[in-house]
């Protein structure tokens, strides 16, 4: 068994027609911007939107460090509010601290998990303030059966989390801006270019790869011994590819759009099946190791698509190593925030320690989820229930 963790690129695609489909959230969205990496997009919102020139941005302490760093480079100001271990914000903490008049409430809808909109829009319409929406990790998911990222003044998406594109992070524009900004006298991505063509290739190639090992092991492993000769021929000599998928930020790539191979393949994707098969995959693991190890609190409610199954170890480290050599790919989630953060007691740091990256993405099916919730039972990877 072999299960990335990353949905793997069918070379199907390459060849298939568009799906007789309407496409969601934000990909059918009138004003929008598609970006290389969601983080360059925050940092064009927040220099459009005047941040560098004061007020400040009440962000959740529960983060990934991408969005954080991409707006401090902007020049934004920012304050942290408490999460929970349900994945939801202290809502009394952040009534406190919008008392404190921020410019803006940065929400993030934790691995497909919906924030309480209708309480935090309630209270930014109140105090006057934006709200932005990070749904990098909640793409295709919804609240009260809207989409996520309809609820904010502007939305953040990072598709290559959840669909096998190569890159790809879109802007979602559902307010004016605001006049004074960077931006002003340009639309927003007016200036982009792309990254280079052999950049993109070695990634989709990458993705292709794992679909081929994902179904035939001897093969796609011999395959990717030779990927990875090809990927040090390149390093060696200094050809420049942009990373997806790191933790950084780097200013010279913002101006760096989603590449046209991503355009081509978007529109062939079937995502109502996307949707059911995450669902599914949580739930055949939900229903599996209830009981056996301890979960998170929270409810796989109509219309959430899941990003990947939450699972509380006691050491990520060893459960990630000890899930690999059964064959199961899991990506140690957060391990870092911002340095201030990292020795206070709270929830987030809890999340941190403990959250490890299941895999349940469209390429997983229901005998594989089985399969792996029989591993991790075995193992005795998980927190006691």
């Amino acid at each position: 068994m072999y299960i990335p963790a990353w949905p793997s690129l069918n070379p199907a695609y390459f060849v298939k027609s568009s799906a007789l489909q309407s496409l969601p959230f934000p990909l059918n969205c009138t004003s929008k911007t598609y970006f290389y990496v969601a983080r360059s997009g925050i940092y064009h919102l927040a220099r459009a939107l005047g941040l560098d020139k004061g007020g400040t941005v009440l962000v959740p302490d529960y983060h990934h460090g991408n969005e954080i760093f991409a707006l401090r480079a902007a020049g934004a100001r920012l304050r942290y509010y408490p999460v929970k271990k349900n994945l939801e914000p202290d809502l009394d903490a952040v009534a406190k601290l919008c008392e404190e008049n921020p410019r803006v409430l940065y929400v993030t809808h934790f691995i497909g998990f919906p924030q309480p909109m209708a309480e935090l829009q309630a209270l930014c319409r109140d105090k006057g303030i934006m709200l932005i929406e990070d749904c990098a990790l909640s793409f295709m998911s919804e609240y009260d059966r809207k989409p996520l990222g309809t609820f904010g003044d502007y939305s953040i998406f990072c598709l290559y989390k959840s669909l096998p594109v190569p890159n790809g992070g879109v802007l979602a524009v559902n307010s004016p801006l605001p006049p004074g900004g960077e931006d002003e006298k340009a639309p927003l991505g007016a200036n982009l270019n792309f990254a280079s063509k052999l950049s993109v290739a070695a990634r989709s190639i990458e993705l292709t790869l794992q679909w081929l090992r994902s179904r035939y092991e001897t093969c796609g492993r011999a395959l990717f011994t030779l990927k990875r000769a090809a990927g040090r021929t390149l390093s060696a000599g200094r050809v420049r590819r942009v990373p997806v998928g790191d933790t950084g930020f780097d200013l010279s790539i913002v101006n760096v759009g989603m590449s046209p191979i991503c355009h081509t393949l978007l529109p062939r994707f079937e995502y109502n099946w996307i949707k059911e098969t995450r669902r599914r995959n949580f739930r055949v693991l939900e229903e599996r190791l209830r009981g056996t190890v301890s979960l998170l609190d929270i409810k796989l409610n109509e219309g959430v698509c899941p990003l990947f199954f939450p699972l509380l170890v006691k050491d990520k480290q060893s459960a990630s190593r000890d899930l690999w050599q059964a064959g199961i790919e899991t990506v140690e989630f957060w391990n870092r925030g911002d340095a201030d953060l990292e020795h206070q007691k709270s929830d987030a740091n809890f999340l941190r320690r403990h959250l490890l990256e299941v895999p349940i993405h469209q390429d997983v099916t229901a005998n594989a989820a089985e399969r792996m919730a029989e591993e991790i039972i075995r193992l005795r990877i998980g927190m006691a229930a």
